[in-house]
């Protein structure tokens, strides 16, 4: 009988479930979307339960679809939208308020505070994270010092705080853990004594009493409950979706690169065993930890990509449907002119500017839609293009190529724009859903479905490689109009708030 992987994938806008065989093909997926909350300008929200229910509706539907028999799933592999914020009662198992979502900036203040404290820099050395809203330390604060009662309580021990990963854990075998990789995006963990950090507890006033166990990335930590799936599956592997999509990515050697294009864009450089501070405000981060070794890299996070394009069907309504959007952009043979610059959000690195604001640059009587959607697509490889630019003066290694990832990877114009922007190869794997596959691998290698990494390299394969085809003079210009456009932006932020 067939054997199978269950890659749980829970993103910011929709949750997935998908089958892996032992070559790594996808044999089946299903995904559903849930709501947002924004109950405020800034503010970023889930319910908790829209996120359980959704997740576990697909990993039913997955299986019944497919005709899995349960029991032949080996393991199941937990992959999320990280820094998320959730904190639940131990008892009733109930989550106390909505989830703070990583692209929430309401402790945008607070960061501000600490900055002015002079505490910055203790905190990226101890958690190689820059200070900012964006995780989940200042999330976690805010809401015991909201939630009536929830300080008091959290102190005696009554509450649990996890990332998304440690929530879906909890609600598919009741243990509270969460691996190193989503520990690593808390500004709580120590990136290199590998634990919660007393001194950072202590400056965010986080009580120890409602931290998850924290485990490998590769482990069997609990079965799922009987009652869920109709047998007790093996959870045996988590990794935030960053991490699973590098590790799926097969970047396991130092150089390597990929880019996930989804709600953000992502864009991570394998270090190696040893962590290495940025010097141009990138994030270094836990990857995995597997069989006792950890592998550490180099990030850069964008917070607008694919959602970009979400805005242009939801809020301006110039699409129905977010895959219309290559066809409108590839009318016009470019922006002719126009910037976008989707800082709705704020910005992250390497500005990570909470306070910025979206702009639109030189629109004219002859702009349309398919000018304004150009603009926008080529927004998300603009700010990729950063990210990269700040990677190479901090990597010690040539970039030879970026393997690309995600929903937005499908998208031909934009991995070509990608390719001419950074002056490198963008290659395209055949399994594109490479999240869910990192979470698949880390959950295989556990239970030894795959004997090694190598063996799991082995099965990556190109799809299509897109090369480099804009002069060099014509890269400098267009880069350099998108830096005038993105101090613009900001420029408009401070003149605002004076």
């Amino acid at each position: 009988m067939k054997k199978f992987i269950l890659a749980l994938d829970q993103g910011t806008t929709s949750s997935r479930a998908i089958l892996f065989d032992h070559q790594g093909q996808i044999c089946g997926s299903a995904a559903q979307e849930f709501p947002q909350h924004f109950p405020h300008p800034g503010w970023v929200e889930h319910d908790p339960m829209d996120i359980w229910h959704s997740q576990l509706n697909v990993a039913r539907k997955v299986l019944a679809d497919n005709h899995v028999d349960p029991h032949n799933v080996l393991a199941i592999g937990v992959t999320n939208q990280r820094e998320t914020t959730v904190v639940w009662d131990r008892k009733t198992g109930e989550p106390i308020a909505p989830a703070i979502v990583w692209q929430d900036r309401r402790t945008a203040d607070l960061c501000d505070a600490l900055r002015a404290d002079g505490k910055a820099k203790k905190i990226t050395d101890i958690s190689g994270l820059e200070l900012d809203a964006y995780f989940s330390a200042t999330k976690l604060k805010w809401l015991l010092d909201h939630v009536p009662g929830a300080r008091a309580k959290a102190e005696q021990g009554g509450l649990a705080f996890g990332t998304v990963d440690s929530w879906l854990v909890y609600k598919l075998t009741g243990q509270h853990v969460t691996d190193v990789s989503n520990a690593s995006r808390t500004m709580l963990f120590n990136i290199h004594l590998m634990r919660w950090d007393y001194d950072l507890l202590h400056l965010f006033g986080i009580p120890e009493a409602v931290l998850p166990q924290i485990v490998s990335s590769s482990e069997e930590v609990g079965n799922t409950h009987h009652s869920l799936f109709g047998a007790a599956i093996p959870v045996a592997g988590i990794a935030g979706d960053q991490q699973a999509a590098t590790f799926g990515q097969a970047c396991h050697q130092p150089g390597m690169v990929k880019n996930t294009y989804g709600t953000g864009c992502f864009m991570l450089m394998h270090l190696g065993k040893h962590a290495v501070a940025s010097h141009n405000r990138l994030l270094t981060t836990v990857g995995w930890r597997v069989d006792g070794a950890t592998d550490y890299l180099l990030e850069g996070s964008v917070f607008m990509g694919g959602a970009t394009v979400q805005w242009l069907r939801d809020g301006l309504g110039i699409i129905k449907s977010s895959a219309e959007v290559e066809a409108l952009a590839a009318s016009v043979p470019d922006s002719d002119g126009v910037f976008m610059v989707p800082a709705f959000v704020g910005l992250g690195a390497p500005h990570w500017d909470s306070y910025a604001r979206g702009s639109l640059f030189g629109l004219s009587r002859g702009s349309t839609r398919a000018h304004i959607a150009r603009a926008a697509l080529e927004a998300i490889a603009y700010q990729s293009a950063e990210l990269m630019a700040a990677m190479q003066k901090d990597a010690s290694v040539p970039l030879v190529e970026v393997r690309a990832d995600g929903g937005a990877a499908r998208n031909d114009l934009l991995m070509q724009f990608q390719a001419d922007l950074l002056g490198v190869p963008v290659v395209r794997p055949k399994v594109t859903e490479t999240t869910a596959l990192g979470a698949a691998y880390l959950a295989g290698l556990a239970v030894g479905f795959w004997e090694t990494q190598e063996e799991i390299a082995a099965q990556w394969h190109c799809e299509r490689r897109f090369e480099p085809s804009m002069s060099a003079d014509r890269r400098t210009e267009l880069l350099a109009k998108w830096s005038r456009a993105v101090e613009r932006t900001r420029g408009w932020e401070v003149a605002s708030a004076g």
